[in-house]
């Protein structure tokens, strides 16, 4: 990928990210391929962000924009207005790429000119640094493993596989889509890019883990509220693809119902614990229609036979909760805004 310009730039916004923020920029360093560069925007003025990437001044590929915070979206389309490389890649400030990610990716590119973007599995870890056993497509509920001699599908986004978000889109592409710009609309960017461009653009998925998603202890999924507004996001998002063939309205209908089985299950959990039976069991009901499982399933017959004593078992309050979150991280776990 021999050119004047870099083969990728990767676009990263930071906003209250310090304590994170030199990790990520140490894993592009760390690339073993030295095509690329980085723009970080210190999305927020502070001045402490601004110091970290001064601090690698002496590496003219790394370069900082400053800016009010114009919101997640805003950050990374103001790192992708001053970008020159011929593939973008969106790269959180408090997550990381592996030291091959450049050179594998750029492989794919190279054996394939005709192929506009490419995306990988990552690992997930902890604030302590660990690696979690389960990647992020199987966190996902992905359960085949992702095939790059194949396009990405419509049918495929809809049924759940978006391409994990650190991925390199070709810059005519990106600009054709309008990149991260939802267009004043309520939708997911980092759902939405795809989605515009799936139709028209040849779309790879690697199986390998490339990149690194960490899982915060402060992550907006770890919250219900937020979840549960942020999984309505997804499915006004997934919505909006508006899809005409049988077997694609089939793949949204199911991930449609996986959304509204979380947030059913976390409706009939509330009302439980405020005392309102009826609305518990009402919500129950309804989780178990959009899903037949053994958790809705065990969920009606608890609200329906001993609700009084489920109330006064003080880690059912936890239990549900931190899994009404999880599930919202499992559906689609790249917003930490």
């Amino acid at each position: 990928m021999a050119a004047s310009e870099p083969a990728f730039s990767f676009l990263t916004t930071a906003y209250k990210t310090e304590d994170y923020l030199r990790d990520t920029i140490d894993s592009v360093v760390g690339q073993t391929l030295s095509d690329w560069e980085l723009i970080v925007v210190d999305n927020g003025m502070s001045d402490a962000i601004a110091a970290i990437v001064d601090g690698y001044a002496d590496d003219k590929r790394i370069r900082l924009v400053r800016q009010e915070n114009k919101g997640y979206d805003g950050g990374v389309m103001a790192a992708a207005q001053v970008a020159t490389g011929r593939f973008f890649v969106v790269l959180d400030s408090d997550d990381q790429v592996m030291p091959t990610f450049c050179e594998v990716v750029g492989e794919t590119l190279d054996a394939d000119p005709k192929i506009d973007a490419v995306g990988c599995d990552a690992f997930r870890f902890d604030d302590s640094g660990a690696d979690l056993p389960v990647g992020y497509y199987r966190s996902t509920n992905v359960k085949q493993r992702p095939d790059p001699s194949k396009r990405l599908k419509l049918t495929d986004l809809l049924g759940g596989l978006v391409p994990y978000y650190t991925a390199a889109i070709r810059r005519e592409a990106w600009e054709a889509v309008g990149g991260y710009d939802r267009g004043g609309e309520e939708l997911h960017e980092s759902v939405v890019i795809w989605i515009r461009m799936v139709e028209t653009y040849d779309i790879r998925v690697l199986p390998q883990r490339l990149a690194r998603f960490r899982l915060r202890s402060d992550s907006l999924t770890r919250d219900p509220e937020k979840a549960l507004a942020f999984m309505a996001e997804l499915e006004r998002t997934f919505s909006w693809a508006a899809p005409t063939e049988p077997e694609e309205k089939a793949a949204l209908d199911r991930t449609l119902r996986t959304f509204r089985y979380w947030v059913a299950l976390h409706t009939a959990q509330k009302a439980l614990l405020n005392g309102d039976d009826q609305a518990a069991r009402t919500a129950a009901r309804e989780a178990f229609e959009h899903r037949r499982t053994v958790r809705a399933a065990v969920i009606i017959v608890s609200v329906n036979v001993f609700p009084g004593l489920l109330r006064r078992i003080h880690p059912l309050k936890q239990q549900v909760s931190e899994r009404v979150a999880h599930a919202a991280g499992r559906i689609v776990t790249t917003v930490k805004r």
